[in-house]
């Protein structure tokens, strides 16, 4: 289950949110923006698919999930990378 840091307003589904994705070996840590890069909120999640799932599943529930910015994705980030290329989620990493 997702440990949040700030709630996530309302859904809104005409609102395009962007994502950030810092990955780690046992958790990925994930960050939701409106486009006026205004947090909408934190959140951890388990290096699982099933903690893939949630990660996707809360980003997009604040609004259509546009981007998604990964960092790690040669190690740690390679499973929600698959994740996101099996959603047809738009993503750059470094």
């Amino acid at each position: 289950m997702a440990s949040m840091t700030s709630a996530i307003p309302t859904a809104q589904p005409d609102r395009v949110v962007i994502g950030g994705i810092d990955t780690h070996k046992d958790i990925d840590v994930a960050a939701l923006l409106d486009c006026a890069g205004m947090v909408l909120g934190t959140a951890e999640f388990p290096t699982t698919r099933a903690g893939y799932w949630q990660l996707l599943g809360w980003m997009g529930s604040a609004g259509h999930l546009g981007r998604v910015g990964v960092e790690g994705t040669g190690s740690y980030g390679a499973g929600i990378c698959r994740q996101l290329t099996a959603r047809r989620v738009w993503r750059w990493w470094r």
